[in-house]
């Protein structure tokens, strides 16, 4: 369960104008990526009753449980009134359990904010709290110790965590300790234990000058520390001594990918970085980021294409780098929104199926992962894959992909 708090008095902010859930690449820092065909185009399908997550192909049961993290070291950057930074933090995890209560997407207070907030009509403001997951809510966790890889998932702006469950069950089942953070204030609601819901408080800043490169540096504040809690010697969780502090990597979508650079950039206990789909904010050293990294988009990031920073940080990239794109994919193609969207009434993301767009993020993540955490060799990096031919491994200096 949540770890205690002291109230304090709600604190809202503004909900940013967008145009329904799956067209969330128009926040303003996201990657500029248009709607593509079949995304919010054309009459909407009927709502198909509550979303329900692809189990996760590993061998492992999944655990779960939510904490409740305070920063007393620095004042919240949106809402500088609160001295400390207050974060929420889903862990999914290795378990023996095999039976036990399925954990909430979402309260559903959680799901109304979001549904509203995103201008999402036709379905039920609670629809999202009665998704379907995976993982056993606070089962023990299970491995030996300091023997698990750790991986931080940081989601889309104005978008939850838990956005990015699909990926972390996933990743849980095959023996990595996740860590998915809500950002908070960058959402549109953050449920504390004591009841309290942090709303966007940053979706009134979004159009200011400088915002991306604030968001992204937020971020890697953020996961230094959750890195310290998860890791350190005040370690909150009481799973943290599976975790080997040695193998750490992170995976972010949209702004949570910049924040992924960044990240590395501040601590150099992140051993590996995930862009998906974000346009890069935090500026490489002259001398480069030697550490790997892979960035993973959709067509809104072709080699020279209209989003520069990639084509930027490709060059100060020094160590193992692979540029991945996905000319079918959305924006959102790397989250759990296609997944949502049907249930919701809502056309799909890109022009991938759901079913593919998970099993596509999940492989390539993983491969990643797998290469970099726990040193076993992936061919599937290395070359177009006639498993998945929807993904092109890119050459920047010669602006192809294949």
């Amino acid at each position: 369960m949540p770890h205690a708090i002291t109230p304090k008095p709600l604190l809202r902010g503004g909900l940013a104008a967008v145009t329904g859930l799956v067209l969330l690449a128009a926040a303003a820092c996201s990657a500029p990526t248009p709607p593509r065909s079949g995304a919010g185009t054309g009459p909407s399908p009927r709502p198909t009753g509550p979303p329900v997550l692809p189990a996760p192909t590993g061998t492992q049961p999944v655990g779960t449980t939510a904490l409740y993290l305070k920063d007393t070291s620095r004042p919240d950057p949106w809402v500088p009134e609160a001295k400390a930074r207050e974060l929420m933090v889903t862990l999914w995890y290795p378990t023996r359990a095999r039976e036990g209560r399925r954990a909430p997407y979402m309260t559903p207070k959680e799901s109304e904010l979001t549904l509203k907030g995103k201008k999402v009509t036709g379905a039920p403001y609670d629809l999202l709290s009665r998704t379907r997951t995976n993982a056993f809510s606070d089962a023990q966790p299970a491995g030996r110790k300091r023997a698990l890889p750790l991986v931080v998932l940081s989601p889309g702006f104005t978008m939850p965590r838990t956005t990015l469950t699909a990926l972390g069950e996933e990743l849980a089942s095959r023996g990595y300790v996740v860590a998915g953070i809500d950002h908070t204030y960058e959402n549109y609601a953050t449920t504390f234990p004591d009841g309290r819901v942090a709303e966007c408080v940053a979706c009134d800043s979004d159009s200011d000058v400088g915002f991306g490169t604030k968001v992204a540096g937020v971020r890697a504040a953020d996961v230094s520390f959750v890195l310290d809690r998860l890791t350190g010697a005040d370690a909150t969780w009481k799973g943290s001594s599976l975790i080997d502090p040695s193998k750490i990597a992170m995976a972010g979508q949209s702004i949570g990918g910049a924040g992924a650079l960044a990240a590395m950039l501040k601590d150099s206990r992140v051993r590996a970085g995930i862009d998906m789909d974000g346009t890069t904010y935090a500026r490489i050293p002259k001398s480069g980021l030697s550490r790997p990294f892979l960035f993973m988009g959709s067509s809104g990031h072709p080699p020279g294409g209209r989003d520069h920073s990639w084509d930027r940080d490709w060059k100060l990239l020094t160590g193992w780098k692979r540029w991945l794109q996905l000319p079918g994919a959305d924006h959102q193609s790397f989250t759990d929104v296609p997944l949502l969207a049907g249930p919701l009434g809502l056309g799909l993301p890109g022009d991938l199926s759901a079913a593919r767009s998970v099993e596509i993020t999940r492989t390539y993540v993983r491969a990643f992962l797998d290469l970099h955490l726990r040193g076993e060799r992936q061919p599937l990096l290395d070359e177009p894959s006639p498993r998945y031919p929807e993904v092109d491994l890119c050459t920047p200096a010669k602006k192809t992909c294949a």
